[in-house]
């Protein structure tokens, strides 16, 4: 029976992880006795679970439904032992967190440098990245999204105010460009994208006023994956940015920068801490979600 267990496992460890270098050192264990258990597994079973290559390693039909059995009460039971293990009398693991650059630097790293020096036994591991990632597939504890964004499925903490989005230019910029009055006359101008880390695609440009919602997708010579570099970049004066209103508030006020379609950026819901709703809280992703939910 303790056999069984074992090489289930470390099946279902090789199947999540596509490799039997990285489930090897997940499990700690050689790649050998990994494989050796692995064979051992098929020969009892009669069923060849793996389709092994040189470069890659999948499931076979046998395989797959196996590891929709097996794979998630393992996943329940590295749950359960990590809630064990920090019921103490001070709060203790690793949380990881993913979250866009701007909330990371606006919203967690205060609340981090303010709590983490009265926990000294809570680690965090803040992951910044524009996608919409999937926190269960990717084993995060919670991630970060404006509310708007948040699957119905999930627990959401509001943690931030509303926001507002500012489309800018320098002054320089609108010398040699007319100001847009409408968002569809971005067309026109220079823009300067913000691209999802991991999906490829462009963030559009979203505008809305009295009701009405326009996604415009623009143009430019420069792309980024991250804001700070989009707003360095509009404060060259290379094109128009399109950033959280917060970024450039002080720039617009001393003249740098130059905002339109002001009247087409009303806000909307600002970040949430999200969640899956099945699982029970740890004592240590309790106290940071406490400390990050907005009480404004």
């Amino acid at each position: 029976m303790r056999e069984n267990l074992t090489d289930l496992l470390s099946f279902a460890t090789v199947a999540q992880e596509g490799s039997f270098t990285r489930a090897a050192a997940r499990l700690g264990i050689t790649q050998s006795a990994l494989s050796h258990a692995l064979k051992g597994l098929e020969a009892r079973l009669g069923q060849q679970l793996l389709n092994r290559s040189t470069r890659s390693v999948s499931t076979t039909e046998a395989g797959e439904r196996l590891l929709c059995v097996v794979g998630p009460q393992f996943a329940q039971i590295e749950i359960e032992l990590a809630a064990l293990t920090e019921m103490r009398d001070k709060p203790a693991g690793t949380v990881r967190i993913t979250a866009p650059e701007h909330a990371a630097e606006t919203i967690l790293f205060p609340v981090l440098e303010r709590v983490l020096p009265d926990y000294p036994d809570i680690n965090v591991e803040v992951v910044t990245e524009q996608s919409l990632t999937n926190i269960v597939a990717e084993r995060f504890d919670a991630g970060v999204r404006i509310g708007e964004h948040v699957e119905k499925d999930m627990v959401a903490v509001r943690i931030g105010p509303p926001m507002r989005m500012a489309v800018v230019g320098t002054p320089g910029y609108f010398e040699g460009a007319s100001r847009p009055g409408h968002p569809e006359d971005l067309t026109d101008h220079r823009c300067i994208n913000l691209r999802r880390s991991t999906r490829g695609g462009f963030f559009p440009w979203e505008f809305e006023r009295a009701g009405r919602e326009l996604a415009v997708r623009v143009e430019g010579q420069i792309v980024f994956t991250s804001l700070n570099l989009i707003r360095n970049a509009a404060l060259s004066g290379l094109g128009l940015g399109y950033l959280p209103e917060d970024m450039v508030v002080a720039a617009v006020a001393d003249g740098r920068l130059v905002r339109v379609l002001e009247d087409w950026c009303e806000p909307f819901p600002g970040y949430h801490l999200y969640y899956p709703s099945r699982r029970q809280p740890a004592p240590a992703f309790t106290v940071l979600a406490e400390a990050l939910r907005h009480r404004g």
